[in-house]
Order: structure tokens, then sequence, then C-alpha cells
């Protein structure tokens, strides 16, 4: 009985994350996760949550507790950072975040005494490496993903102002943040602890806006300015990393700079580069057959593996190489462009621009639409069990033949919603 006890509150959190578009398999990998992270009480609690922003207050009816019972909860557990809270004037709005991007990396983006992160390193490669229904369900599945590749401004051509929008550059996102923190790369630190962590810096994961100031308020990332960031911008841009930023245009809360052999978002697109794990940006490398040489330096930087060396037929050089590339899983991310030595590589802009979500709210009801999970946002409150009722009414209707659930995606990619989200962003 203890047994079954002490999983079912673990099993009520992971059925609550997964109402979530973000979620997160069963598995007792993720239950052991979880075990290190909370204890079954706090599993259970965190299980009654909403999905939107809600307050203490909010929590306290779910709970059947006392406001200010809940509220010492609830900032206990932002303490810990397994969940978010956001300071409004004269309210604290809380959030619990999905586990990536979320409290999985919030665990790691320091180094800490209360739990035991070599063990948790363990369990995060099995649960996302080993077990890959973790990784599909996260990046494998639906048109709209979570993060997005932004190019590298230093790769681009003078021509190319004009093309690149202000959310696509990294420098803005940093220059216009309200607040900006740096922490542990979690990727990195993990690979660390399993003793396969590569050269690249670990205190270069950037966070924005109100995360960054809730994971600051609570020690887990480290106050900055615009300026150290951007110094930091420019490191990671010299250690030929990626830009791997939230998929959104306003309001970004976090840029990774991701390197091939650790990071989560760039192994995932090598690994389901078929399905487009990793929005790209609006540029391709566009090869000079001519000037290549052959030397393979592109095709070792690319993170994804979107390059490769093929004879170059030339009759008077039988053994000359050249790089090719493979359009449908490049990035766009301008790092090849900036390790050939010969010139022979050059960012030019996509046939078809990539369409961004104007904010995390656009992204999240696209994510939902597209992955059948709409009915958990309209209704929530599971604890009631009328909203429990409609939204598997809801759920049902969502599992309409694929040419009409196509129709609805296509209908909410519509510039109308795209408005209505820069006028009235949730």
């Amino acid at each position: 009985m203890a047994h079954r006890t002490l999983k079912s509150g673990y099993r009520q959190l992971t059925e609550r994350l997964n109402r979530f578009p973000q979620g997160a398999p069963p598995s007792e990998l993720l239950f052991k996760i979880l075990a290190v992270l909370m204890d079954e009480r706090e599993a259970e609690l965190l299980s009654k949550l909403p999905i939107k922003p809600f307050t203490a207050a909010k929590a306290a009816r779910a709970w059947g507790l006392k406001t200010d019972e809940a509220g010492r909860i609830l900032d206990e557990l932002a303490h810990r950072a397994l969940l978010v809270d956001i300071k409004r004037k004269d309210k604290t709005i809380y959030v619990l975040p999905p586990p990536m991007a979320g409290f999985f990396e919030f665990s790691m983006m320091r180094t800490r005494g209360d739990i035991d992160q070599k063990l948790l390193s363990e369990l995060f490669h099995q649960y996302t490496h080993v077990e890959s229904d973790f990784a599909l369900a996260l990046m494998g599945t639906g048109q709209t993903q979570l993060g997005r590749a932004l190019v590298q401004e230093p790769a681009l051509p003078a021509d190319a102002a004009l093309h690149v929008l202000d959310y696509e550059r990294a420098s803005e996102v940093i220059k216009t943040a309200r607040h900006i923190g740096v922490g542990l790369c979690y990727c990195r630190h993990k690979m660390q602890h399993l003793g396969r962590a590569c050269e690249a810096p670990l205190d270069i994961c950037m966070s924005f806006g109100t995360s960054a100031d809730s994971l600051i308020r609570h020690g887990h990332v480290r106050r900055i300015d615009a300026a150290e960031c951007l110094d930091l911008l420019d490191q990671a841009y010299d250690m030929s990393l990626v830009q791997f930023g939230e998929n959104v245009q306003n309001g970004v809360s976090f840029i990774c700079n991701c390197c091939g052999c650790c990071c989560e978002a760039m192994i995932a697109a090598r690994k389901f580069g078929h399905l487009q794990p990793v929005h790209t940006s609006n540029f391709l490398p566009e090869l000079n057959e001519t000037a290549c040489t052959g030397c393979g330096l592109c095709v070792a930087a690319c993170p994804v593996e979107a390059l490769s060396l093929v004879s170059a037929n030339d009759p008077q050089r039988p053994a000359r190489k050249r790089a090719v590339l493979a359009e449908e899983i490049c990035l766009g991310c301008g790092v090849c462009v900036r390790a050939c030595t010969q010139q022979a590589i050059k960012l030019q802009p996509r046939a078809e621009r990539v369409i961004t979500p104007v904010t995390s709210a656009h992204r999240y009801v696209l994510m939902a639409i597209e992955r059948g999970k709409l009915q958990n946002f309209i209704f929530d409150n599971q604890i009631l069990a009328s909203h429990r009722a409609l939204a598997a009414v809801l759920g049902a209707i969502l599992k309409l033949p694929p040419l009409k659930r196509a129709l609805a995606s296509r209908q909410l990619h519509s510039r109308y919603l795209e408005s209505l989200f820069r006028r009235a962003p949730i």
C-alpha cells in the first residue's frame, strides 16, 4: 500500500503535466526524477494547480487550505524553482512551468546541495536520450515547436539587414529585456556530472523577463546587464555555439547557447531532423562550389550534420571534395559561414519565411491544437467536475479526422489570430 501511495502523487503530477502541450510521458524514470525534486505531498499539491497563471487564493481553493498557508507553500516551491513567481505591483502570480523548458533546466542552473545533481543528471540522461518518448513528444510532434534557432548576426552579409527582423536578432532580445539573468547551462552541467562535457563555457545560459526576475530573486541565476550579456553572446559566437531561443516574437524568456555534443535541442535536431523539432531561422547557406576546397571545416562545425562532403567530380583533381547541404535539416544558424576560411558560404533568405508565434500564449494555443490539448486550456480547473466533463467533450471534438484538424490549425495560424495576440496578449 505504501508503494502504491508513493507512486500515486507522482502519477497525479504526471497527468497534470501532460495536460500542457509540452508534456512528459509517464515513465519509471520520470517518477524517480520527480522524487528527487519533491516529496509525494508536494507532487500531489502541484498536480492540482491550474495550467494558466494563478494566485495564492486560487491555489488555496484548489488545495482546501487558507490563503496564507498556500502562499507559504507556493513561495517555498518557487524558491526551489519548481514554480515561477511573477511580481505584479501588489500581488504575486504563480505559474507551474513545464518540465522543459522549465523545472528540469532550473534544477541544474546552479550548483546546489539540497538535491543530488549527479543522480539527477544520470536520470535526465536516461529519460531524454536513452528513452526517446520524452524528446519525441516535446520536439517531434506538431508543426509548432518550443524553440527556434536565431541566426548568428556576424555571419549575415551586409545586404541582409532588410531581411532580419528585430525578434530574429539575439542582440535585440538582450537590449530590450527588462530583466536578464545568466546561469549554468543545464545540458553541459548535466554532461559534466556524467564526465562527458565539452569545453564550451558553462555559465552562459540566458534568461529574460519575468522568468529571469524570479530565478534571480531565488538565486538560481545571477543578474547581469545588457552589456555583459552582449559580451557573452560574442563569446558564444566565437565558440561556434548555436543560439536556441524561445519560439516567440515578443517576450523571449530564454536563449541557450548550444553545442552539438551536449545540448538537448541539437541532439533532438539530429535524431528527429525529419520531424523538424527546432524551428529554423529565415536564412539558408548558399555554397559556392567553385570556391569550396572541400576542407571540411564547415562539416565539422555544423551541430546538426546538415553538411557533408562529396566528390567534386573534377577530372583534373579526382580526389577533390566539396561540401553539400541538406536543406531540410539545416537550422540556418550561420555557424558554417564563420567556419569557412575560403568565404565559400553565404547566407541567403529562405524562399518562404518561417512563421513565429507572437507571444508564448499564442504558441501554447497553436501547440495545444496540434497536439489535441486545447480543451485543457479552456477548462483548466480540473478540480471542478464541470471543467473535467467539458474538457472531455472538447477533447473528443478535437479527435477529428486529420483534414478537419488541419483546418483548425491553419485557422489558428492566420494573421487574424496573430493580430488578436498582438493587441491583447494573455
